[in-house]
């Protein structure tokens, strides 16, 4: 594990030790605090030492300040071409996710800084988070730089902002250490400028905890198990799937009828239809017809016509006289007496 800190308490020099590689710009120590000078433009400082992994964290005291960018950056290449920068612009905090020179806002958190804060972020994997005095103001998950090793100090070089107490160190995944634990006495300050009590390193044993804390806790890890639920739960059923097996329903459900298919069969009609009959195909069966039925007789054919009749004989009889039947072609001998011969046909 490897750890690097500077509270600046020496004389005033532009010369900033063999701990620090000016990166960019005139830094110096100026009343024992840390100054970017005053020739303008952003300019960059280094530790010169590299932390042992790209888990860990970077933090520096804001001795006096402006509405200018100034801030800590971790997990750097050694130009800062590369890395994540947690800065203040005299308006609000913003981390920055930078990747080939180019920065990316990943996080804000809207607030001034002011003289005494300290700045810190800290890269754990892909959980990069971001503290001010000790509380958490910013946390994400982002993969845009997954190495780097460099710590350091970025701002705009003018004679308003002072930085003092820097600290970095690596970081354990999954563990995350306060600025000052529960332990740290704080100490009485007398005189001169008394440093920064660094951040506990991961040997440190856990002391007894006095009176209440409460904490949120994380999301449950994927392993935890599967705990029983108390009270009702309701949800809505999705679509069953292919492979699913149906489950029997309880209660009642009602619900609108899609339209028949052409598979359905038909149902019995109740009550009554009207509907008009249309013309009978030539292959219709005829139907039985109730009721009666009255109709004109053709005239008949010409082998059917009544013959005309011969007029009637009126004369007075004679003792003998011989009559022609036309429709039989025969004669017919009446003896004389006084009778009627009719003839029907």
């Amino acid at each position: 594990m490897a750890t690097f800190t500077d509270d600046f308490n020496r004389a005033d020099s532009t010369d900033l030790g063999a701990g620090w590689v000016e990166v960019s710009g005139d830094w110096s120590i100026v009343s024992q605090r840390l100054s970017p000078g005053a020739a303008g433009g952003t300019i960059i400082l280094r530790a010169a030492g590299a932390m042992a992994g790209s888990d860990h964290f970077a933090q520096v005291t804001i001795a006096a300040t402006t509405a200018a960018s100034h801030g800590v950056w971790c997990r750097g290449n050694s130009n800062i071409s590369s890395g994540y920068l947690f800065r203040n612009d005299g308006s609000a905090w913003a981390l920055f996710a930078v990747v080939g020179g180019s920065f990316n806002s990943i996080g804000s958190y809207a607030a001034a800084a002011a003289p005494g804060d300290v700045a810190r972020v800290q890269a754990v994997g892909t959980t990069i988070k971001c503290f001010v005095n000790g509380i958490e103001r910013i946390s994400v998950v982002d993969s845009s730089v997954s190495t780097g090793t460099s710590v350091g100090i970025r701002s705009e070089s003018t004679n308003a902002i002072r930085f003092d107490d820097f600290a970095a160190a690596d970081v354990t995944a999954g563990a995350t250490l306060s600025v000052a634990t529960s332990t740290e006495a704080a100490q009485p300050v007398t005189g001169a400028k008394g440093g920064t009590l660094a951040s506990a390193g991961e040997s440190a044993g856990a002391q007894v905890l006095t009176g209440g804390k409460t904490a949120a806790l994380g999301p449950a890890a994927e392993q935890t198990g599967a705990q029983p639920l108390a009270g009702a739960k309701a949800a809505a059923l999705g679509a069953a799937g292919s492979t699913e097996a149906a489950q029997a329903l309880t209660g009642a459900k009602t619900a609108a009828l899609a339209p028949a298919v052409e598979g359905d069969a038909a149902q019995p009609l109740a009550g009554l239809v009207p509907a008009v009959l249309g013309v009978a195909t030539t292959v219709e069966t005829a139907q039985q017809l109730t009721g009666a039925k009255s109709a004109v007789l053709a005239p008949a054919v010409e082998r059917d016509a009544a013959r005309p009749l011969a007029a009637p004989v009126t004369v007075d009889p004679s003792p003998e006289r011989t009559f022609t039947v036309p429709a039989e072609r025969r004669r017919l001998v009446v003896p004389a007496e006084r009778r009627t011969l009719t003839i029907r046909r």
